[in-house]
């Protein structure tokens, strides 16, 4: 199964081999600067089963300053339109796409909230889906052998 995704503008395209990895709603105040709202969406992909097929030239990124360590919080968007898109990189093992640039819709959805405690008063979320202090998301992902860096 191959999901198609692009930037708003159009000018970044990307394709994904399925199946997704995991599906994260973080609102670590980085990820809600990038975004604008009360949390980012992403899907995890290998590394290997995501291509970059149109759009190199206008993808930019920014390093934000380090707070509690390596590696730093660095975020990837369109050059033309601003939209945040996935970055691919040799650190890493996945890759994570913003949920909303996807042409299609993943077979699954959001399965954890992350970074819960920075999430604003009016963060609309009102689920049950499990949910992860900075503290408790390193652990488990240090634990799986994932990058523990966020906010």
């Amino acid at each position: 199964m191959t999901i198609a995704g692009s930037c708003l503008c159009g000018g970044v395209r990307f394709e994904l081999d399925g199946p997704l990895g995991t599906f994260e709603l973080c609102h670590c105040r980085r990820c809600r600067k990038v975004t604008g709202a009360a949390g980012y969406p992403a899907v995890a992909v290998p590394r290997e089963r995501f291509r970059l097929t149109d759009g190199a030239p206008l993808v930019a990124t920014y390093q934000a300053p380090l707070l509690h360590g390596p590696p730093a919080y660095t975020s990837a968007f369109c050059r033309r339109c601003g939209s945040p898109v996935p970055l691919a990189s040799d650190d890493f093992a996945d890759v994570e796409v913003p949920a909303g640039l996807l042409d299609d819709e993943p077979a699954s959805g959001i399965d954890k909230h992350i970074f819960v405690e920075s999430a604003p008063a009016w963060d609309p979320s009102r689920d049950d889906l499990p949910r992860y202090t900075r503290a408790e998301l390193i652990a488990l992902r240090r634990a799986s052998g994932r990058d523990p860096s966020g906010d």
